[in-house]
């Protein structure tokens, strides 16, 4: 079992450390006093959110002697894996750098880990594994079946993991989230192609968007928009402190329970802004679920995880201060104002 030892004994990699979770994860795991590396070649993270406390590496995860050289230099006690490529419709348009990202990138990681002898991961998965689920809320008895390239490729590494314990003795934690959103007071999201509701949403309450666009008005739900579970990036963060202490490979979900519409989250962030936030609807997208929430009993029961952010419009504050605090986000060159009417 890896520890949590207050003095700092542990030692964690975490790949995709520059990235908007895997920058909140990295300080949450410094702040209890662990020691931290970062892998990340930049591609989609910012050299601005790694915390300055952590090690930090460049470079790509298909390259496995640098990975190697890392594991063997730092010589973590376990590897937080976030590094992925995440967006859904970019997935439809180019499946094959979604296997080579999240499938083949993590297998040179673990081929790497097995050379340098480091038998522990921390997983980040997604519920997009259970594509259309059978019945919500979402546990992990639900069987997995994604309707898309993303999800299929967090599965299938999910069961590439399967595999190097039976054959290698690698321990793995694999956490399915679901929407991450919120901020820490020093770091928070910024993708340079954002897709994520509430940053976009906040976009428009800064004016770099003209209104939030709505993907379909007609679902089946009370107000015919999507309803999402909105889990705060800092309990998500926790939860990979948390799975550390496993000493048996898991699979666990990680939402609050509850669910939100787009219109809530929209009518949310009024409020929490004082904007009006305009918005106009669009056609809706193929194979969007209606309805995603989490059943987050497991963790709970297992290892005692439950969120501390439970309000959706303390969620969306944290996220709004730090875009007020960060209008341009990391790198200073901000969002060119759109028209979307």
């Amino acid at each position: 079992m890896v520890r949590l030892d207050p003095l700092g004994s542990v030692k964690v990699l975490v790949t995709g450390g520059a990235g908007y979770i895997g920058s909140v994860c990295v300080e949450v795991l410094l702040d209890h006093g662990m020691e931290v590396g970062v892998v990340d070649d930049l591609s989609e993270g910012h050299r601005e959110a790694v915390d300055p406390r952590a090690s930090f590496f460049q470079g790509n995860l298909l390259d496995v002697e640098f990975v190697r050289d890392v594991l063997t230099g730092f010589q973590p006690d376990a590897v937080v894996h976030l590094a992925a490529k995440a967006l859904v419709e970019e997935s439809m348009r180019d499946p094959g750098s979604y296997f080579t990202g999240n499938v083949s990138a993590g297998l040179s990681l673990l081929e790497a880990m097995c050379q340098a002898g480091v038998s522990k991961m921390i997983y980040s998965s997604t519920c997009a594994v259970y594509g259309l689920p059978e019945r919500i809320p979402i546990d992990e008895r639900v069987p997995p079946n994604p309707v898309n390239p993303y999800g299929a490729s967090k599965l299938m590494f999910e069961q590439i993991l399967q595999w190097y314990e039976k054959v290698y003795g690698l321990c793995y934690v694999s956490l399915r989230y679901f929407n991450a959103a919120g901020a820490s007071a020093r770091f928070g999201e910024d993708h340079r192609n954002e897709t994520h509701l509430i940053p976009r949403v906040l976009q428009v309450a800064l004016g770099l968007r003209n209104c939030v666009e709505v993907y379909g008005k007609d679902h089946p739900t009370l107000d015919g928009t999507c309803i999402r579970d909105y889990v705060h990036v800092l309990d998500l963060a926790e939860a990979h402190r948390f799975a550390l202490q496993c000493d048996k490979s898991r699979c666990y979900n990680l939402g609050t329970g509850s669910g939100y519409s787009v219109l809530q989250v929209i009518e949310a962030a009024r409020r929490v802004t004082g904007h009006p936030i305009p918005l106009a609807f669009r056609p809706k997208r193929a194979g969007d679920p209606p309805r995603l929430v989490a059943s987050s009993g497991r963790i709970a029961r297992e290892l005692g995880w439950k969120p501390a952010f439970t309000r959706l419009e303390e969620i969306i504050d944290t996220a709004w201060q730090w875009h007020k605090a960060h209008p341009a986000g990391y790198q200073g060159e901000g969002v060119k104002k759109e028209q979307t009417l």
